[in-house]
C-alpha cells in the first residue's frame, strides 16, 4: 500500500508530535479514513521528507508523530518558469497540476488581452487560493519536496517586462527553430504560453521587444493546455531529467 504524503506548512522536527492542518485532517480523517498508527510521510517544502505515524485521528484533529527525516531530491536540474495565459474552464487547473508533476520551478497566471476570464481583484485572491491548494496536492502526488512558486496572476506586459538571465522562450507553429537548438542557460528558461484565443499583436509585438524567441513543436496549432505540457515535456527531455 502507498503511503500518504502530506504537506504540513511549518517547521518540522524530528521526535515530535504535530497538528496537522483542517485540510489535511479532512482528507486523512473524514477520505481517506485513516486509522491511528497508519504511518505518513510529511514534508514542509525545505527538501527533505519527515516520517511519521497518526497518533490521534478525529474528525476534526489529526496529530501525527515525526519518526525522522530524509534527505529527498526529485527536482530537476533545469529551472523553468512558465507564464501561462489564463484560460476558463478547468484548463488552468490542468496546467498547473501536470506542469508540476514535470518539475517547473515557477508559474505565473497570466491576464492577457483574450483572457476568457475577468474577475475583481478579491477573487483573483480566492482563485489563487484555490490554485495554490492544486499545487501543493500535486506536490504530494508527484513526490516533490519542493514546493514550485506559484505568483499571483499578473499582468501579461508586467510579466514580459520583468529583468531575467533565463531564455526566454514563447511557441509559434511556423517558427524555425525547434527546442533542441536552444543554448540553455545556467539560469534556465522562461516559458510563455498564451491564452486559448492566443496573443493579441500588441502582445506578440511586447514579446519581441523583450527578446523572446519563437520555438516551434511542430506544424500543428496546439490547443493552451496541451502547448505547455508538451513544451516543458521537451524542455525537460533536452535539457532536464527526462
Amino acid at each position: 500500500m502507498r503511503i500518504i504524503r502530506i504537506y504540513y506548512p511549518f517547521e518540522l522536527s524530528t521526535d515530535s508530535y504535530v497538528t496537522l492542518t483542517d485540510d489535511a485532517t479532512n482528507h486523512l480523517a473524514n477520505v481517506l479514513r485513516a486509522k491511528t498508527g497508519q504511518a505518513v510521510v510529511l514534508f514542509n517544502g525545505d527538501g527533505n521528507e519527515y516520517s511519521a505515524q497518526l497518533s490521534e485521528v478525529a474528525k476534526r484533529k489529526v496529530v501525527a508523530h515525526v519518526d525522522s527525516k530524509i534527505s529527498i531530491s526529485i527536482e530537476s536540474p533545469l529551472s523553468i518558469h512558465l507564464g501561462q495565459g489564463i484560460s476558463r474552464g478547468d484548463r488552468m487547473e490542468w496546467v498547473i497540476q501536470k506542469s508540476i508533476e514535470l518539475g517547473v520551478t515557477e508559474i505565473t497566471p497570466l491576464i492577457t488581452e483574450r483572457c476568457g476570464v475577468k474577475l475583481g481583484k478579491e477573487r483573483w485572491s480566492k482563485k489563487h487560493e484555490q490554485w495554490q491548494k492544486l499545487a501543493i496536492a500535486a506536490c504530494e502526488q508527484c513526490g516533490r519536496n519542493v514546493l514550485p512558486i506559484l505568483h499571483a496572476p499578473s499582468s501579461f506586459a508586467d510579466w514580459v517586462n520583468l529583468s531575467t538571465n533565463q531564455v526566454r522562450l514563447t511557441l509559434h507553429p511556423r517558427a524555425d527553430k525547434a527546442f533542441r537548438h536552444v543554448p540553455m542557460p545556467p539560469a534556465g528558461a522562461r516559458l510563455l504560453i498564451g491564452p486559448e484565443g492566443g496573443f493579441s499583436e500588441q502582445e506578440i509585438y511586447q514579446t519581441e521587444q523583450n527578446g523572446f524567441q519563437t520555438i516551434q513543436l511542430g506544424p500543428r496549432v496546439l490547443r493552451t493546455e496541451t502547448a505547455a505540457i508538451a513544451a516543458i515535456s521537451a524542455l525537460q527531455a533536452i535539457h532536464g531529467d527526462l
